[in-house]
């Protein structure tokens, strides 16, 4: 996964967010749907407008698609103006920490606290700290037109924004915003990156360390996210049973893997290598887990060995792994399952890069 660094810069008198990063086609893309994007060439880098709220943002868009070095970035103090916001009155403040202790005790990822969290504060700035019991649909209208819209924030950022006030005025005043003139912003659709069977096993052998092989091939073999590979313990592998147990994936579910004997088989040549004690794969300390970082280093260090110049990224492995047992015949409610999604809509994506579907398609140009 590549890296983009992201810096102030201030442009003919305006405040900037500069995004470097070496080029790479599906990042390009990608800014480009971002609202104000350009192209400086005397900058060599790509900008958008700054704003209060332009790292959460990115935070959000380029989730699993890069990662993101903002040790440059610094919020910047912009001198007040009549459209300024006001500063979070002291009561509201207390209100979104109990809100922020509801989503905790309910199970809500860090990241999803931090950004409705977020979300809410801004929405309430904007309407004059106002009594949450004197909010109406209208302020929720408003907040859209003249601050989301106006200022040209992402459709991320205004469904991220849109859903925490609802979800607070919802479970905490127990009713309903239920704007009319808000409609839901379209989200691009990205297809997933599916390498071929040939160039998957270039990569899997690339590495000569069992550990590392062994870390990428299951990736691949069983379909697993990189949390779930790195959170595995030794007691989640059942050899007897050919399976494997994932605990707590994505939206704290647990779910069953199988794994075949040809993987049981290099897991058990790893552990006579290894001697792990209590993770399957662990760090340089024993006992603790292998660091995120190493592992995208080992997926990096491989590619480059296989020769392969593609931006391969850890859920490459993974979306090859649903991409191929769809072409080998395994009906979708299968692979479903077994990569532990919630809606049969996130699988059928898959239907859509799968070669075996793709190529039963004739051209009109074959009967010119």
């Amino acid at each position: 996964m590549k890296t983009i660094f992201i810096k102030n810069a201030a442009f003919q008198k305006k405040q900037l967010v500069l995004l470097e990063f070496p080029f790479d086609f599906e990042l390009k893309e990608l800014v480009k749907t971002l609202a104000g994007a350009d192209w400086k060439p005397s900058l060599k880098a790509w900008t958008i407008p700054y704003s209060d709220a332009v790292l959460p943002d990115l935070l959000v868009i380029f989730k699993g698609k890069a990662w993101l070095d903002y040790s440059g970035f610094k919020k910047v103090e912009i001198e007040a103006t009549p459209e300024a916001l006001p500063t979070l009155a002291p009561a509201l403040a207390l209100e979104i920490q109990h809100f922020t202790d509801w989503m905790r005790n309910r199970r809500y990822s860090e990241s999803t606290i931090k950004n409705y969290t977020g979300g809410l504060g801004l929405f309430f700035r904007f309407v004059g700290n106002k009594n949450p019991e004197q909010i109406t649909n209208e302020d929720l209208e408003s907040f859209h037109k003249n601050y989301i819209i106006r200022k040209k924030y992402s459709a991320s950022f205004q469904s991220l924004v849109i859903n925490a006030v609802k979800l607070y005025f919802s479970n905490r005043l127990k009713r309903k915003l239920e704007p009319m003139e808000i409609e839901r912003p379209k989200q691009p659709r990205l297809l997933p990156h599916v390498l071929s069977k040939g160039e998957v096993k270039t990569i899997l052998q690339a590495h000569q360390n069992m550990k590392h092989r062994a870390m990428l091939s299951l990736i691949y073999a069983c379909g697993l996210r990189r949390g779930e590979l790195l959170n595995l313990k030794l007691t989640d592998i059942d050899s007897q049973r050919g399976m494997v147990r994932i605990n707590q994936g994505k939206g704290g579910k647990d779910r069953m893997v199988p794994i075949s004997d040809k993987v049981i088989g290099m897991l058990r040549e790893y552990y006579h290598y290894g001697k792990p004690k209590e993770y399957l794969f662990e760090g340089a300390t024993s006992g603790q887990t292998y660091s995120p970082t190493s592992l995208q280093e080992v997926l990096k260090s491989a590619v480059k060995k296989s020769g392969i110049k593609k931006p391969v990224t850890l859920h490459w492995l993974r979306h090859s792994y649903a991409t191929h047992l769809l072409e080998s015949g395994t009906d979708l409610r299968f692979i479903q399952e077994l990569l532990g999604h919630n809606s049969s809509k996130t699988t059928e994506i898959y239907t859509h890069v799968s070669q075996k579907s793709l190529q039963k398609i004739k051209s009109p140009f074959d009967d010119l």
